[in-house]
C-alpha cells in the first residue's frame, strides 16, 4: 500500500514508518521543507497547503504531526502553537484528502487521551465526554477539524494516545536518564493514574487500525490496565535496579512546569475498550514488559 504520513520525524511517526517500510510499504513522507527525494512531499499546514501529488494514489494517511506538548513552558504564545499546529494542520490535510479524485480508504488522526481530562479514580473508554482545561479543549478542535475527511466519506478514525513507554523520546525518555542515575521518584502524591502503551504496541495499534474497516472515531492507543504514578515509579526501579526514593513535591513541578504541571499530576484513568473489541492483542500489556521492551 501507499500510504502517507505527516510527523515523520517525531517519536512515533519514525517508528511508524520503519514498521510500514520493514513490510515493503511504500510511505510518503510530508514535509514543511522543500522535499529532497521522492519519497517526501511538502505540506505548510499554517497556510492550508497540501502538494495533492504526494496524496495521489494512497490508501492510508497517517496524521502525526503537532507541537510538543511538553517541550515548552506554556506561555500564551506556545499554548497557540500547540493548538494551531493540532487544528490548522489537521483540517488542511482533510480537506486535501476530500477534495482528490480517488480519496484514501482511511485516515488515522493523532489524539490524545488529554481529551478526558482528569478523570480521577474513574475509568474512562471512548465513550466518555471531554473534559475541562486546555488539552482537552485543543483535543476536540484537533478532531473536529477532521470533518472534512468524514463528510466525504473517508473512514477516519482518531488515535487518542497515552504516554508512549521509549527510551527515544517522550516522557518516557527524560525519565530513563533520571531512573538510572538512582534520583527518580513519584511525582505529587503519586496516585495520580497513567495511562500508558509501550511503542512496538502504539505503532502495531496504529496499524490496526489501517487494517481494520470496522474502526473508525475515537480509539484509545493505550495497555489494558493504567497504573498509579507510584505504581508505575515502583516498576522503573525494580526493571532497572535503581532505587527511587526522592519524590518530585507537587509544588515543585507547579514552579518549574507552571500550567503543564496540572496535567502531569492530573490522573487520566483511560482504557482501549475498541482495540480489545477489534481482536487487537498486546505484546506489553503490563508495565515491567513495556519499559523492558523500550530497553
Amino acid at each position: 500500500m501507499r500510504i502517507a504520513v505527516t510527523g515523520a520525524t517525531g517519536l512515533i511517526g519514525s517508528a511508524l514508518v520503519r514498521s510500514l517500510r520493514a513490510d515493503r510499504h511504500e510511505v510518503v513522507r510530508f514535509v514543511r521543507r522543500e522535499p529532497v527525494g521522492a519519497d517526501e512531499a511538502r505540506w505548510d499546514p499554517a497556510r492550508g497547503y497540501v502538494d495533492p501529488a504526494g496524496l495521489a494514489g494512497c490508501g492510508a494517511v497517517v496524521h502525526l504531526a503537532g507541537a510538543g506538548v511538553g517541550d515548552h513552558r506554556w506561555t500564551a504564545a506556545y499554548k497557540r502553537e500547540i493548538r494551531d499546529s493540532r487544528v490548522l494542520g489537521t483540517a488542511a490535510l482533510a480537506q486535501a484528502l476530500a477534495d482528490l479524485d480517488e480519496p484514501p480508504a482511511v485516515m488515522v488522526s493523532g489524539s490524545a487521551v488529554g481529551y478526558y481530562g482528569d478523570t480521577g479514580d474513574r475509568a474512562v473508554d471512548e465513550s466518555a465526554p471531554a473534559g475541562q482545561g486546555f488539552l482537552p479543549s485543543v483535543c476536540v478542535e484537533w478532531e473536529a477539524a477532521a470533518a472534512p475527511a468524514q463528510e466525504a466519506g473517508i473512514r477516519t478514525a482518531f488515535a487518542r494516545t497515552g504516554l508512549v513507554v521509549a527510551r527515544e523520546g517522550g516522557a518516557w525518555g527524560r525519565m530513563f536518564p533520571i531512573f538510572r542515575a538512582g534520583i527518580g521518584g513519584r511525582l505529587g502524591n503519586g496516585r495520580q493514574y497513567w495511562s500508558y502503551i509501550s511503542l512496538r504496541d502504539e505503532i502495531a495499534a496504529l496499524r490496526h487500525i489501517i487494517d481494520t474497516p470496522g474502526l473508525s472515531g475515537p480509539v484509545n492507543l493505550t495497555a489494558p490496565e493504567p497504573l498509579t504514578n507510584r505504581q508505575v515509579t515502583e516498576a522503573m526501579a525494580r526493571v532497572l535496579r535503581r532505587p527511587a526514593l526522592l519524590p518530585v513535591p507537587a509544588v515543585a513541578l507547579r514552579v518549574v512546569l507552571g500550567e503543564f504541571s496540572g496535567d502531569v499530576l492530573g490522573s487520566q484513568r483511560a482504557r482501549p475498550a475498541r482495540l480489545l473489541e477489534s481482536g487487537f492483542v498486546f505484546r506489553d500489556p503490563g508495565i515491567e514488559q513495556a519499559i523492558r521492551a523500550a530497553l
